[in-house]
């Protein structure tokens, strides 16, 4: 199992993913949105697991402050910009990927 963790440090539902794979000793590669955003690849993986609009978080401050809920804009492009756009956490484990804190489907990766 090769776990990629995507998400930032302030979000709750990261904090509890990280410890999820803590409290089971399963290692993991944490990737910071807050520092570095993801490829064009990783969005391509992501979004084939999960589904582009399932990705965009529309309650987030970044979502606002980019007044995206009145614009026609590229999703890929804003994300690719805007990673603070995402839904976090992202977790994947190869093609298989979540967004949010879903313990039933990680378990079931094991």
């Amino acid at each position: 199992m090769n776990i990629q963790l995507i998400g930032t440090k302030k979000c709750q539902d990261t904090r509890k993913a990280e410890r999820y794979f803590k409290e089971r000793k399963i290692p993991y590669h944490f990737m910071d949105l807050t520092i570095r955003g993801l490829s064009k690849g990783e969005l391509e993986k992501i979004k084939n697991a999960v589904g582009l609009e399932n990705m965009v978080d529309k309650t987030s401050k970044e979502y606002g402050k980019r007044n995206l809920k009145y614009l026609v804009h590229n999703v890929e492009e804003q994300l690719l910009a805007y990673p603070l756009l995402l839904k976090t956490p992202i977790v994947r484990n190869g093609t298989k990927a979540t967004i949010g804190y879903c313990p039933a489907v990680w378990q079931e990766w094991q």
